[in-house]
């Protein structure tokens, strides 16, 4: 078992079982005073501040972002479980980069606690196949009722979403006629010149919105921030 011995700090986030034991951290505190010895198991990330030593990056690992509400016709509606969101914004105060360790699933998870989170009343998280070009459909009711269809692209940061890629949103966007918005959110970046492209442009940003991995950790951050 690996044991890092690191000086007194505060703990921003840990959670803890006594079974699957994995990695242990031990803070020896002040001279004369018993060693304390914390367990986490490898599936949790634990984020310490300190200035005093430069710790390696821990990925962003959760067991479960949100919970299964009940089945609609279009996928799964699902609901934001609130202790993901402090574990996500413990990760992304110690690495911007911390989403890339997360699986394509396991983003498109997040995505849809984000909506969660910021108010929509209905989240569905559709199959991981056979979903028609959306990933996660996110609909608000009463004034202004919307829509929401988000396609959701987990990319290295060198792997740009092209315009072909959102071109092939606003085909979907076309054949889904109960949609209002169509959004593109993606942990890279998108190819340079879709936002002058001819037959993208007059969609932004009323019926289309691309989000890249900037926009995206800077509205994790808020959401976060929000509920903390």
């Amino acid at each position: 078992m690996a044991c890092w011995r690191l000086p007194k700090r505060r703990m921003l986030f840990g959670r803890f079982w006594r079974s699957k034991w994995a990695n242990s951290v031990s803070d020896s505190g002040d001279l004369g005073r018993p060693k304390r010895t914390y367990l986490a198991p490898a599936s949790v990330t634990i984020g310490i501040e300190s200035d005093l030593v430069d710790l390696p990056k821990i990925p962003l690992s959760m067991s479960a972002i949100v919970s299964f509400e009940g089945d609609a016709s279009d996928g799964a509606i699902v609901r934001l479980l609130q202790p993901a969101l402090l574990e996500i914004r413990a990760a992304l105060r110690r690495d911007p980069g911390a989403l890339m360790s997360l699986t394509p699933r396991q983003l498109e998870e997040l995505i849809a606690a984000a909506y969660d989170s910021a108010g929509f009343d209905q989240v569905i998280l559709t199959p991981r196949s056979g979903d028609f070009g959306r990933d996660v459909i996110a609909t608000k009711n009463g004034w202004g009722s919307v829509r929401i269809i988000d396609q959701v692209k987990a990319y290295k940061a060198e792997h740009r979403v092209t315009a072909n890629d959102v071109r092939a949103l606003l085909g979907v966007l076309h054949g889904d006629r109960s949609a209002t918005k169509g959004v593109v959110t993606t942990t890279s970046e998108f190819a340079p010149g879709i936002a002058t492209d001819p037959f993208i442009a007059p969609f932004m940003p009323y019926r289309l919105e691309l989000i890249n991995g900037k926009n995206l950790v800077d509205r994790l951050r808020a959401l976060s921030t929000k509920a903390g």
